[in-house]
């Protein structure tokens, strides 16, 4: 799960972090940070950071409109607020437009384990820290059961499957998720998770459909709202765009009256980002917390971490420190 950390300074010595969708393609998307994002940006005065973003999406569109080419936007798009909040001397998400701080509701997201056992060994181990609410990313429904029946109603289950099914299976299985009852949702039941149209032919089927972690720029959650896609949308800011393409998601959002999950199993300045959005946004659902013991932590959440709740401070960030188990 390797990170793609971005750092700005600009010319008075402040210092803005950003991070890039990395895991397996982390040299894909540091390439392009450094072959085409960095040049545009030396030297270069930023006035408004969403101009600047659809200004240089248009210069690497023939790169590619998404994938590894966002990612790299997005990276540097998130350091270039959280620049702009250090030179602001305020926390992003008082810049966001928020206006005091608020405990953020999160889940445990499971690692796919594939085997009934396992998975509710883990299930039970959130309960006990806890957590009120879990997500599995099984794609066997009997693994699923098991879980179920071990987390047996003390919190609800939504169901991540990344686009392993078919339509025949997506709906034999959520006939059978909604006879377990307690599911919050089912999230990317099919592949392309593009298909706004058999997305939508999905829903109303007594399981709410999330979506949105593959999709990039407020485009194409534009589209997948015209289509009738989903009933959650899931934008995941290290993707999508970063912050600036993530608020116009949010303003989407809201004038479809649909609900916002964002997509953030991460370690770094993407998550930090996320929780800055959920401060700032109310309306944001919940926070995707992924539930694993890491070797090491990027950034320690000591501070603003009790137990499975968050609270952001109400003073600007320091820079990121670093901080190694072993």
């Amino acid at each position: 799960m390797e990170t793609v950390l971005i750092r700005i300074e600009d010319t008075d010595g402040n210092v803005g972090w950003g991070d890039a969708f990395g895991y397996f393609v982390a040299d894909a998307t540091c390439s392009v940070v450094l072959t085409r994002l960095k040049p545009l940006l030396e030297g270069a005065a930023i006035d408004s950071i969403a101009a600047w973003s659809k200004a240089t999406q248009r210069a690497l569109h023939i790169f590619g409109r998404y994938g590894i080419t966002m990612f790299a936007i997005s990276g540097v798009d998130i350091a270039l607020w959280d620049l702009a909040a250090k030179r602001a001397k305020v926390p992003l998400w008082k810049l966001l437009g928020g206006d005091e701080t608020h405990t953020l509701s999160t889940y445990a997201s499971l690692v796919r384990y594939g085997d009934g056992d396992a998975a509710s060994l883990i299930c039970r181990h959130a309960l006990e820290e806890g957590f009120d609410d879990i997500k599995l990313h099984e794609i066997d429904m009997d693994v699923v059961e098991a879980a179920h029946a071990t987390v047996n109603g003390r919190a609800p289950i939504s169901v991540d499957v990344n686009c392993s099914w078919t339509d025949t299976q997506s709906l034999a299985n959520i006939d059978r998720l909604k006879a377990l009852g307690g599911i919050s949702w089912l999230e990317e039941p099919i592949f392309p998770p593009e298909d706004f149209a058999r997305l939508a032919r999905l829903r109303h089927r007594g399981v709410p459909v999330a979506a949105g972690e593959n999709w990039c720029t407020a485009l194409q959650f534009q589209q997948a709202v015209e289509a009738g896609a989903v009933d959650y949308l899931q934008p995941s800011v290290s993707k999508v765009g970063g912050v600036s393409e993530f608020l116009e998601i949010v303003e989407l959002s809201r004038a479809a009256k649909l609900g916002v999950l964002p997509h953030s199993p991460y370690f770094g300045q993407a998550f930090l980002a996320t929780l800055h959005f959920a401060t700032a946004h109310r309306d944001m659902m919940q926070v995707e917390w992924l539930y694993v013991k890491a070797a090491g932590e990027l950034i320690p959440l000591d501070s603003i971490c009790a137990g499975h709740e968050l609270r952001l401070g109400d003073a600007p960030r320091a820079s990121v420190r670093v901080r190694t188990k072993r």
